[in-house]
């Protein structure tokens, strides 16, 4: 499996986002990872579709929208429309998997599902012929900077058995070290926030998680 980096947003310095996904682009990286929060299904409210929309005019890199939102299927269109290539969602939402996964392939994108660290990961398969992705969350989703779960990591690797050729996502604390034990699990496309816009070089850390992940 191609080995994928998706530097998270939520973690870059907002004040210059533009330079942030320079950054990106010229560091490789294969996704922008843009987490949307509502404050209700999560404990914190983060951006929304006008922010994506402004980004998406200065970065060519696909972008990687995760909507951690109670009603995701409300607001697909409105997504779609600032430049999501890739919509994930959380199986835990108020909305019908069937039909929010539908209405996002309808609108031309790739479709995505989420689970929680606490929730079992056989929910996601009656769905799996509709999904490019699957994102296994390594922390508890809300907040950026949270330590790496390593008790995930079954979930991946009975994803993985079940799915060879899927991307499997996994968000939360990766970085140089947790890459590794991720990847070993079966994991693919890593979401990196913290590791990336912190570094020294943003740019060399995309290309040394590259590297770590397929060790």
């Amino acid at each position: 499996m191609e080995i994928k980096i998706s530097p998270s947003m939520l973690a870059s310095d907002y004040a210059n986002l533009q330079t942030e996904l320079e950054k990106c682009e010229k560091g490789g990286a294969d996704l922008i990872h843009l987490d949307v929060m509502d404050g209700h299904f999560v404990p914190n409210i983060s951006i929304g579709a006008p922010v994506i929309a402004a980004m998406k005019r200065v970065c060519c890199v696909p972008f990687d929208v995760h909507l951690m939102i109670s009603d995701p299927y409300l607001y697909i269109d409105e997504f779609v429309k600032a430049g999501a290539d890739i919509i994930t969602f959380h199986i835990e939402s108020e909305s019908d998997t069937d039909k929010t996964i539908d209405k996002i392939l309808d609108a031309g994108c790739k479709a995505a599902l989420a689970v929680k660290p606490g929730t079992p990961v056989d929910t996601v398969y009656p769905y799996l012929d509709k999904l490019s992705m699957v994102l296994v969350m390594t922390v508890e989703p809300g907040f950026g900077g949270q330590s790496f779960m390593e008790s995930t990591m079954p979930k991946i690797q009975a994803l993985r058995e079940k799915c060879p050729d899927l991307d499997i996502q996994v968000d939360g604390g990766i970085n140089t070290d947790t890459v590794k034990i991720a990847g070993a699990a079966g994991a693919n496309v890593f979401v990196a926030g913290s590791a990336v816009f912190k570094s020294d070089n943003p740019a060399q850390m995309i290309q040394t998680l590259k590297l770590n992940a397929s060790r």
